[in-house]
């Protein structure tokens, strides 16, 4: 595993699966945003609105995830200097901004209709 800890060896292999592994990944976020939002069957509580839960809820964690990972790879930068730790710290923070980004905009479509206007906690 060492062996592909050398940031030129890496890239040698990482280079040309970036684009085929993107597209397949971009195939199936959008194989499961279909079934998420249209295959998935209503709540018998929520109703319709329960859907963007399959959005909501993966968005959450994707975001937590890539937060750990570029705590993780910050450290592990800071403590060894390796160029690979501070290149994987700086493509996740964008990734996780976007998750977040999504988190919020789902966690407020669905929250309207669940809570209605006035939200938990509020006594209008």
């Amino acid at each position: 595993m060492h062996a592909y800890a050398n940031p030129t060896r890496f890239l040698r292999i990482a280079r040309p699966l970036t684009l085929p592994l993107g597209l397949v990944a971009l195939l199936l976020f959008a194989v499961g945003l279909y079934i998420a939002l249209f295959q998935s069957p209503a709540d018998y509580q929520q109703g319709e609105s329960v859907r963007i839960m399959y959005v909501h809820v993966p968005a959450a964690w994707l975001a937590l995830g890539c937060y750990t990972g570029i705590a993780v790879a910050s450290a592990v930068f800071l403590v060894w200097r390796h160029p690979l730790a501070d290149v994987a710290a700086r493509a996740s923070a964008p990734i996780g901004a976007t998750f977040t980004a999504v988190c919020l905009i789902t966690g407020s479509l669905w929250g309207r209709p669940t809570w209605g206007p006035g939200g938990p906690g509020t006594h209008a």
